[in-house]
């Protein structure tokens, strides 16, 4: 059974650092493409970055330089580092992970972890 475990929200003051982490019981991790996303208004899942396969990743505009996404297929697990938080970085954050494989369009989704940013 596939599960994604996020961790690392809490939290923090404005302007302060977070990194999340995602670890996935998942067989292949390797060839899965990650995804973060955050729960707006409205229940509306926002797009944060992206990373595939190959390393490569693409983030949304609006957090392009401030965020960072990685992983270590050492470790099946994949982050999020978010810098200079302000108080409407305030979210659920999740993990996604999906893969094209074999004809079927895999898509798994984690239980989210919460982030506060206030003073």
């Amino acid at each position: 059974q596939v599960q994604l475990v996020e961790s690392g929200g809490g939290l923090v003051q404005p302007g302060g650092s977070l990194r999340l982490s995602c670890t996935a019981q998942i067989s292949d991790f390797s060839t899965y493409a990650f995804e973060w996303y955050r729960e707006v208004s409205g229940n509306r899942r926002q797009w944060i970055a992206s990373i595939v396969s190959d390393g490569r990743t693409n983030y949304e505009d609006d957090m392009r330089g401030r965020t960072s996404i990685s992983r270590d297929n050492a470790k099946n697990s994949v982050y999020l580092q978010i810098d200079d938080l302000k108080p409407e970085d305030s979210a659920v954050y999740y993990c996604f992970a999906e893969r094209l494989w074999k004809g079927d369009h895999e898509k798994y989704w984690g239980q989210g972890t919460q982030v506060i940013v206030s003073s």
